[in-house]
């Protein structure tokens, strides 16, 4: 592990998730043993920075040898938290809320989504892989009497604040935010992360466009 005084940069963080991707690759390949530079040629990285994001985390190669892929792998879940189950609900049962619910890899990733929540009477009681639609004003007293970590909000801008604040004052943990905001809780100990989706396709448009200007 790191040490606490260590300060952790985004761009590691961010790679960290991607190392984990690619050595699950490498144990479903059959693959036991990777050097840091076969490493850093799947990552696009050096073989140096590979090295260092690692070291940030006390170093888990061996000279001569390189990494353990299985070892390595569990240390990265580790790192990430997703060695442990967490239990997450999803407010907003629209489409992508809807995806969210039945997208297989969270429960492989520790993601356990334990219910939905929406405030249309029209999917409230209505089932997505085997959840029933509970309203929204449901949400205090549920999580309150579960164990939730994670509160994921598909819903509009104009109410993500608000939900987000009532996640707080429940003792939420985390927030995942799909509302097309960044938002920010001043003063609340919660983690939040926003996921802008618009966000990826317009910096694929920027790549597309420059390759297209320069070819």
């Amino acid at each position: 592990m790191n040490n606490r005084n260590d300060y952790i940069s985004d761009a590691v963080i961010r790679r960290l998730p991607r190392y984990y991707r690619y050595l699950e690759e490498l144990i479903d390949n059959g693959i036991t043993r990777i050097s840091s530079g076969e490493l850093s040629e799947r990552m696009g990285l050096t073989a140096s920075q590979v090295r260092q994001d690692f070291n940030h985390f006390g170093g888990f190669g061996q000279q001569g040898y390189g990494y353990n892929v299985e070892s390595l792998h569990e240390e990265i879940a580790k790192i990430l938290g997703i060695d442990k189950l967490h239990n997450v609900i999803v407010i907003g049962a629209g489409h992508l809320g809807q995806a969210l619910v039945n997208y297989p890899n969270f429960i492989k990733r520790g993601f356990h989504i334990i219910a939905l929540f929406d405030k249309d009477p029209a999917l409230i009681g209505t089932v997505v892989n085997g959840l029933t639609v509970m309203a929204d004003s449901e949400i205090e007293d549920f999580v309150k009497n579960n164990n939730v970590d994670i509160g994921v909000l598909t819903i509009p801008k104009s109410e993500a604040v608000p939900m987000a604040k009532l996640l707080d004052k429940c003792g939420i943990k985390g927030i995942w935010n799909f509302a097309s905001m960044d938002l920010e809780l001043p003063g609340s100990n919660v983690v939040i992360e926003s996921a802008h989706l618009s966000d990826s396709i317009m910096r694929l448009s920027y790549r597309l466009h420059n390759q297209t200007d320069h070819s």
